[in-house]
């Protein structure tokens, strides 16, 4: 094996190369959107079965990844590693199932071996295949044809362009699936409830407002008592309530600014003398993301919480951080 130079103009020559040749090549893939994927699509929507993928090396691990897609949008489906099918693997196909078989040459011994068994079980076998006059494209009832010119390796050999097909034609079929299915952010939080992308789906602005403290005063209180609460609880504001706990006003540390540059002595005045007036305020039940925007378009650092007109609490941009939302 040769060592070619270690030139940073050939690195980033050979990388680019790649990608362009991936690119180039893939363009004709969305020709192969044909009455065949049509028919895979409307038979995954209508079927009461699972969608069970199947592969060897490369293709096996391209087909776990679309598995994965499938089911967190509501498509149940599983892989089946085709060489441990034929030693037992099966049982697991049910009766309603369909069989996804992934193979560049659509000539793979064990995904051929496994054909006419899904068959004899009365089975809708889908190739997903390089090679439409393969055997496996012969031995199935639908073909998703994911021909590739070349790989993007410049020996033509190692799996390159080639997986990234079939992960194409697997996105297709997900993304198809879910608008058909009219499958709706709501329904994506279901099979998302956990890290940051569950959160942007399912987190309210009140659970976070709740673990905060929740700083305000009257709108009698001094001065000294509004900037002695913001420091304390650390959220760089104070909400101005009444005798009912409803907001009146907020007290920013930029308003404690605008106070210290507008008057040279302080002792008269009071909350309602330095707050803002009519300050944006959410329900407990509002969505974090939507807060995050509100925030970000009304240029805010801190948001009041209320619940039915009274004061909840207080969201700061930094919790949209820690959270994962922003």
């Amino acid at each position: 094996m040769s060592s070619p130079s270690n030139s940073s103009d050939l690195i980033k020559k050979y990388g680019v190369q790649a990608i362009t040749d991936e690119l180039d090549s893939l363009q004709s893939l969305k020709n192969y959107i044909d009455n065949d994927f049509i028919s895979v699509v409307q038979l995954l929507l209508s079927n009461q079965g699972r969608a069970i993928f199947t592969g060897i090396g490369k293709s096996a691990i391209i087909a776990q990844k679309i598995v994965a897609t499938l089911n967190s949008t509501g498509q149940p489906a599983l892989f089946m590693h085709a060489a441990d099918a034929i030693h037992g693997d099966l049982g697991m196909i049910q009766q309603n199932d369909v069989v996804i078989a992934i193979s560049k040459s659509g000539t793979t011994p064990e995904i051929i071996a496994l054909a006419p068994l899904v068959k004899r079980f009365n089975n809708t076998l889908v190739a997903m295949v390089g090679n439409t006059n393969s055997r496996l494209a012969q031995l199935s009832d639908f073909v998703l044809n994911t021909t590739i010119n070349r790989e993007a390796c410049p020996n033509n050999l190692a799996p390159t362009t080639s997986t990234t097909a079939q992960l194409i034609m697997g996105d297709a079929l997900a993304v198809a699936l879910i608008q058909m299915r009219g499958f709706s952010s709501d329904d994506f939080s279901k099979y998302h409830p956990g890290g940051a992308l569950g959160k942007r789906l399912y987190l309210q602005c009140g659970s976070i407002a709740e673990q905060n403290a929740k700083p305000n005063v009257l709108k009698s209180s001094p001065w000294k008592e509004v900037i002695l609460t913001i420091t304390k609880n650390r959220l760089g504001a104070t909400a101005v309530v009444d005798e009912n706990n409803k907001v009146i006003g907020i007290v920013t540390d930029g308003d404690i600014r605008r106070m210290l540059e507008n008057h040279d002595t302080f002792d008269h005045l009071t909350a309602d003398q330095i707050m803002g007036k009519s300050p944006i305020t959410v329900a407990t039940d509002i969505m974090a993301t939507e807060v995050a925007a509100i925030m970000q378009e009304k240029k805010i650092t801190q948001i009041i919480i209320t619940q039915q007109t009274i004061y909840f609490g207080m969201v700061h941009l930094h919790d949209l951080y820690k959270e994962g939302i922003l």
